[in-house]
């Protein structure tokens, strides 16, 4: 059984995301998630709409996903790999480059984003949006 790997925050979830975990998934027989956790998004700096519980039972619920699991450092990259037997760790290609350090231990592959959406937009517009209504 092959095993691939993703991590991210997976917020809002939208198509993007979707595209990114089902061509994940083809690339084995089974797609495992390492989800950051609201104390490793807060120590990023970064913000999440839902909390890490909300967000892990909506991405259980996608059907190409087979595990998630809580993302607690940059760290814990190596020893993920090891405990799920990962063949293959995916993330998409804005970060190309920055994980190559894990090819000695399975195939590293960046994938293209879905074009013209991203949660960072989605949030930026319903800023926008609030701000509008509350003015």
């Amino acid at each position: 059984m092959k095993t691939v790997i993703t991590y991210g925050t997976f917020d809002i979830l939208h198509i993007g995301h979707i595209n990114l975990l089902r061509r994940a998934r083809a690339l084995g027989d089974r797609l495992v998630v390492g989800l950051s956790s609201d104390e490793f998004n807060r120590g990023k700096h970064k913000s999440s709409l839902l909390n890490f519980e909300n967000r892990k039972v909506v991405l259980e619920s996608i059907r190409y996903v087979d595990e998630v699991f809580p993302e607690h450092n940059w760290e814990q990259k190596v020893d993920d790999i090891k405990r799920y037997g990962a063949a293959v760790f995916v993330m998409g290609h804005d970060w190309e480059g920055k994980f190559d350090f894990l090819s000695e231990f399975c195939q590293v592959r960046y994938l293209p984003r879905t074009e013209s959406i991203s949660t960072t937009e989605i949030k930026q517009s319903l800023a926008i949006s609030v701000v509008g209504v509350t003015q």
